[in-house]
């Protein structure tokens, strides 16, 4: 990540690529199912408020906002905000995005653990990918003068690492919630939930993919330590 080494080609240039495929794919897989219309007509918006509306939730705001693939749910202001490729479109690909993003909305409604626990270590996330792996390898160079720098670095990007692995099952979950409400509403036909599937297994993957690339970067953090020893 910072300099070049057995560990980093061996470990993370591969998560890297898988990164850069995943990025790709869920594109180029949105971008498919955006020209598929649904048959019953209904846009982004409307699937939101329709998962919202099935789980008993009347106290959530659904926004557009600028962009492409910006879309998220702030669970501060109770909002589902969609991209304007989403919001007004009625393509495969726009409900299936939308009906994910509620999906966060329902489990913050439902007080969904994996969920508080992410939202809790966001500011330990921020400055830990941030600083945590500069830290580390500072304690590589002056592990003898300042041996407390490296495991405060690994602890800060431990962290970072964490949230990343936590965040695999709250988007798996939101996937699979959106998915059941969808199939239980005849919202789409078995088809078109196909497709939807695929979109947000492609954006599913990037989250994987971003895990990995954590873990293998700390891993080789802690492996360049043991062979500096």
């Amino acid at each position: 990540m910072f300099f070049f080494d057995e560990y980093y080609l061996l470990l993370v240039v591969p998560t890297l690529l898988l990164s850069l495929w995943a990025q790709f794919k869920v594109k180029s897989t949105f971008a498919k199912f955006s020209k598929v219309a649904a048959r019953k007509g209904i846009t982004g918006q409307d699937a939101a408020a329709l998962m919202l509306k099935a789980s008993g939730i009347r106290d959530v705001q659904i926004e557009s906002v600028a962009g492409a693939l910006t879309d998220h749910y702030d669970p501060g202001s109770k909002t589902v905000r969609l991209s304007q490729p989403v919001f007004r479109e009625n393509s495969i690909a726009a409900i299936g995005v939308a009906a994910h993003e509620a999906g966060h909305a329902i489990q913050h409604a439902t007080g969904y653990g994996p969920l508080a626990l992410r939202s809790t270590l966001v500011p330990v996330a921020n400055i830990g990918s941030m600083l945590g792996p500069y830290i580390a390898i500072a304690g590589l160079f002056f592990h003898e003068s300042m041996p407390v720098l490296f495991p405060i670095g690994i602890a800060l990007f431990g962290g970072a690492v964490l949230f990343y692995l936590i965040t695999l099952p709250v988007e798996f979950d939101a996937s699979a919630r959106a998915m059941a409400i969808l199939r239980d509403n005849n919202v789409l036909t078995r088809e078109e939930l196909a497709g939807a599937r695929k979109v947000l297994s492609a954006a599913a993957m990037t989250y994987v993919a971003s895990a990995l690339t954590a873990v293998m970067s700390l891993l080789r953090l802690i492996l360049l330590s043991r062979s500096r020893r």
